[in-house]
């Protein structure tokens, strides 16, 4: 599976920005799929993640009410909704996939996009 993350760019505070995640090489809609984000020097973090059937959301803590984690399996797309951006929300952030069962760990997760930048100004 090869995933493409897109969406990401630079804005202030208080915008919004929705990410996309396309798959290809295979259907995704058997699993679940996660988005982490990652500052340099620091390990990348879980953000959200969405169970195959679309049904099962979680989200960190400190994205919690602002993003919104969707799946269109029939596009074989996982999307990422941004609410309310801070600057602390400013990182490289990534979609992956995880083959079976549920987990927010990035380690689970057996493929890996290649990031987009989302970049928060004050």
């Amino acid at each position: 599976v090869q995933l493409q993350a897109s969406g990401g760019g630079l804005v202030q505070a208080g915008d919004s920005l929705r990410l996309s995640c396309a798959a290809a090489g295979r259907s995704i809609s058997t699993y679940a799929m996660g988005w982490f984000r990652q500052v340099p020097g620091k390990e990348r973090e879980f953000a959200a993640a969405i169970s195959a059937s679309g049904h099962i959301k979680d989200y960190a803590d400190s994205v919690k009410g602002r993003f919104t984690i969707s799946r269109a399996n029939t596009l074989n797309t996982v999307y990422l909704q941004m609410n309310s951006l801070k600057p602390e929300d400013t990182a490289i952030y990534y979609c992956a996939a995880k083959r079976s069962g549920w987990s927010t760990s990035p380690p689970a997760y057996d493929y890996w996009g290649q990031g987009t930048q989302v970049t928060v100004s004050s």
